[in-house]
């Protein structure tokens, strides 16, 4: 029998034994980490397709920004670092950034270029040269989804058109939509909300009354599938039929169905001028019972005697939020807007799609004028909110019409010896359309009031222009609001500081929207990237001389692929699709 002692000397000496091998295979071990620290600290250099040197960055989160370089590499941002670590890296590329801002692409919440990016030559050219990289659009309408409710004769007076329109039909009309702008070739991303005002004329058509039973059910069904498809959520314009003809109710009904995609409601709201609070309140009231997060578009405060309700409106908005409404807003930094010249008209004048046979005839004519010089319902008049003389006239395109372009809607009644109204029922029924028009209603110092606020984002309302083809007025937000906002507003009057100016025409916009791969300069993202000079970037645009790029941004990067080189476009389209939380691949 063996005794204690003898068993712990053995036990003792093969515990030495185990010992002195793990210190061994240790000293292996370590021999060699420090063999591999010491060739890392002579690496070899990487290869990047660009590298930006130099620079401050921006990352658009709101931190402040520092001195450093960034690589890109397959589309993505592949290392962002300290500046100088990448001056010897090899690359495909180099861009020396010094004395310049390196920044997210700036994501346009309020984009409209869907004609261009669909039937256009898809280069995006005034938004791409202010730093936009991603568009999101949808405001009111959409091409999708599709029905023969929502294709009337109006919409499909160009069989090419129709033919496209048309092939939007079917359940996923709205996925097959969005691959239609990428396949068609787009320098900026994309993406949409889907329009209230289709979704409304899917079920109903240009009726109006309240959507109940089947209508409402196959409403709620479209809403369903774009969200699957990837929308955003649900974007109203309701101060243009069809939009207008739904209420509240119906709304929130839509805004249910969104709701477990983490849809977003987002609202050109029902005023922004005598009922402006009570329309926040809407807008409010259909998040709260839907139970989405709520954004309203361009908010302002419009026409001279509602500039004090500016004020009122963003404590409304800080109370809702103190109370637990997750509710922002987007803005443009212009105190005119834009839109078309029947939004002076009532919305029921274009109830069944009959606008321009309703000012063709004398009776309802008469109807018309009366309704508009004296209201007997809520809705806007933005020709009262701006006055005749705030009403510029930016696109006529009828040998009778023409010459009146870019003439305040007064000048030019009294050069046909007409009221304002007579004028404006005579110019949109020979043009036979809306007629673009410009409306000065905004107050400045609500504009600086109200690009402050933490919950603000930007958004241009507006498409892309190309100022060497386009030949009509348009707003100057078309070229200039994101430089508007880094010239005038941080660099001149400080109304906000360069990160937060950022902050809020990318991340802000990319975390509203879930959008978990854009919007911010970190390694992974997509390598939506601008580089701008902070001394000089600045709009030109003016409202009687519009088309004119503005200057300063040097260089635009989509998912990787150059499209501004020197402030110039570079003719390439890497633009691809974003989609919503919502979307399941097919």
């Amino acid at each position: 029998m063996t005794s204690s002692a003898s068993l712990l000397r053995s036990s003792t000496r093969r515990s030495a034994r185990v010992i002195a091998i793990v210190a061994t295979i240790m000293g292996i071990a370590c021999s060699q980490a420090a063999g591999s620290s010491r060739t890392a600290a002579t690496p070899q250099p990487a290869r990047y397709d660009v590298v930006i040197t130099g620079g401050k960055i921006v990352d658009g989160t709101g931190n402040a920004w520092f001195y450093g370089d960034l690589g890109v590499r397959h589309g993505r941002i592949a290392t962002i670092t300290m500046r100088g670590n990448l001056a010897n890296a090899e690359a495909a590329k180099r861009i020396d950034a010094t004395g310049m801002v390196v920044a997210p692409g700036f994501i346009d919440i309020q984009g409209q270029s869907g004609s261009a990016f669909l039937f256009g030559d898809g280069r995006n050219v005034g938004k791409l040269v202010q730093g936009v990289t991603t568009e999101i659009l949808g405001e009111g309408s959409t091409p999708a989804p599709v029905n023969d409710l929502t294709v009337g004769d109006e919409k499909l007076r160009d069989s090419s058109v129709a033919k496209t329109i048309n092939s939007f039909r079917g359940d996923h009309g709205f996925d097959t939509w969005l691959r239609a702008m990428e396949k068609h070739g787009i320098s900026s991303n994309v993406g949409s909300f889907v329009g209230a005002g289709t979704i409304r004329e899917y079920g109903m058509g240009m009726r109006q009354g309240a959507a109940t039973g089947a209508p409402l059910d196959s409403m709620r069904a479209a809403v369903r599938r774009a969200m699957v498809d990837g929308a955003f959520g649900m974007a109203s314009a309701l101060i243009y039929p069809p939009n207008s003809y739904a209420s509240t109710e119906e709304l929130v009904e839509e805004a249910k169905t969104m709701s477990p995609f983490g849809g977003v409601y987002i609202s050109h709201m029902r005023s922004e001028a005598d009922t402006y609070l009570e329309a926040i309140d809407e807008a409010m009231r259909i998040g709260r019972e839907a139970r989405v997060p709520v954004e309203i578009y361009h908010l302002k405060a419009a026409g001279k005697a509602n500039w004090p309700k500016g004020p009122r409106a963003i404590a409304k908005i800080d109370s809702a939020r103190a109370a637990g409404l997750d509710i922002g807003a987007d803005m443009y930094p212009y105190t005119a807007g834009g839109t078309g010249l029947t939004a002076c008209f009532p919305p029921w004048s274009a109830a069944d799609g009959k606008l321009f046979a309703n000012l063709a005839d004398p009776v309802m004519r008469a109807k018309i004028k009366a309704e508009t010089l004296h209201k007997t319902f809520d809705w806007e008049n933005l020709c009262d909110q701006a006055t005749p003389e705030g009403v510029l006239i930016t696109a006529l395109e009828s040998s009778d019409w023409k010459a009146f372009a870019g003439k305040r809607l007064s000048d030019i009644a009294t050069a046909h010896s007409k009221d304002w109204i007579e004028t404006a029922m005579d110019m949109v029924l020979a043009e036979h359309d809306r007629v673009e028009t410009i409306f000065f209603i905004a107050s400045e110092e609500n504009i600086k009031l109200q690009l402050a606020q933490p919950w603000m984002k930007i958004g241009t309302d507006a498409g892309g222009r190309d100022p060497d083809s386009t030949k009509s007025l348009v707003h100057p937000r078309s070229y200039g609001t994101y430089p508007r906002i880094l010239g005038k507003y941080v660099r001149e009057e400080h109304v906000l500081t360069l990160e937060d100016a950022v902050r809020k025409m990318s991340a802000a916009v990319a975390e509203r929207l879930s959008i978990k791969d854009r919007g911010s300069l970190r390694e992974g993202m997509y390598a939506d990237i601008v580089v701008f000079d902070p001394n000089t970037i600045a709009e030109h645009g003016t409202y009687e001389n519009p088309n004119q790029l503005a200057t300063g941004v040097l260089n635009v990067f989509v998912n990787g692929v150059e499209v501004v080189h020197d402030g110039k476009h570079t003719g390439a389209k890497p633009g691809r699709i974003v989609r919503g939380p919502g979307w399941a691949e097919k």
